[in-house]
């Protein structure tokens, strides 16, 4: 669920001091968790030590893994000089175990020469995610990018063909081949590939300061590099491209190279196997086809 800070900074991170400038999170303090941020302009703050990346107005983000502690700890620098420093709990989450079996066997062993590809395409992922365009694109919300039904959950490990794999860090939505896909949230297309090793048709969003989101398995892209996009409309076409048993739409999203929980940004906490989703998001939202750009 997402906190706002209003209620955290008293709780969880202790009261400011009197007279102290305004800082506001909102998002899930858990593993997984994207959490959004607005300090006053010109501030400086870091996770960790690490500097975060701020817009003009103020805002930033900065997200948990599924493997992240229990606490991290938040500094602010004000620009009158003055200095805050809070810790943040971030909450513990159990994850589950899914077995794949039937898949091809080059899909789960790749030969030397699929090596070779796996980790070109790789880089162009990892190219994708460390974008740190200084806008917040993401500050207008997050809805789910297709109808259907939760088929893979974030964090759970997959074992493909009795062989333990990394754990699965997304979500999966399956649903009938050329069911509409939607940007979960404004952005630009950072990212368009016409067939991964892995991911088949792959398109990625960045949503700013190093929030991104993917899409795969994809039948059909609708956009362009480079093109604006709002939430809501219309990226593509639900496909089964890649290493995929059916339909469905794999949903990434990320907080530059820590891979988030992408049903926690929804606001209505962890997707669940088997749920039914993104029908009244999209319904409300009324989906818009793209205009692909030339």
């Amino acid at each position: 669920m997402k906190v706002r800070l209003v209620a955290l900074l008293l709780v969880a991170l202790g009261a400011p001091p009197a007279g102290a400038a305004d800082l506001h999170l909102e998002g899930a303090l858990e593993q997984g968790g994207l959490v959004e941020g607005v300090a006053a302009p010109g501030a400086r703050v870091t996770l960790d030590g690490k500097k975060l990346a701020l817009a003009p107005d103020g805002s930033f983000a900065f997200g948990f893994g599924r493997d992240a502690k229990s606490a991290a700890t938040l500094a602010v620098i004000w620009p009158d000089g003055r200095r805050e420093t809070r810790t943040l709990s971030i909450a513990r989450r159990e994850w589950r175990i899914q077995r794949i079996d039937g898949l091809p066997e080059r899909a789960v062993t790749p030969t030397p020469e699929d090596m070779v590809r796996i980790r070109e395409e790789s880089m162009l992922l990892r190219k994708a995610r460390h974008r740190a365009t200084l806008a917040a694109w993401f500050r207008g919300g997050f809805m789910w990018p297709a109808a259907g039904k939760i088929s893979g959950i974030y964090g759970s490990q997959r074992i493909l063909n009795g062989e333990p794999r990394q754990p699965h860090l997304g979500v999966d939505i399956a649903a009938p081949a050329g069911t509409p896909i939607v940007a979960a949230a404004d952005g630009v297309v950072s990212l368009v590939h016409d067939g991964m090793f892995f991911t088949g048709k792959t398109l990625a969003i960045d949503h700013g300061l190093g929030v991104s989101t993917i899409y795969a398995h994809m039948s059909a892209i609708l956009v362009k590099p480079g093109q604006h996009v709002k939430r809501g409309e219309q990226i593509g076409r639900v496909g089964k491209t890649g290493r995929a048993t059916g339909p469905n739409l794999h949903w990434g999203l990320n907080w530059f190279d820590v891979r988030l929980d992408p049903s926690l940004a929804i606001g209505s906490g962890p997707a669940r196997l088997g749920a039914v989703v993104g029908e009244p998001a999209a319904a409300a939202s009324g989906i818009r086809p793209a205009a692909v750009q030339p």
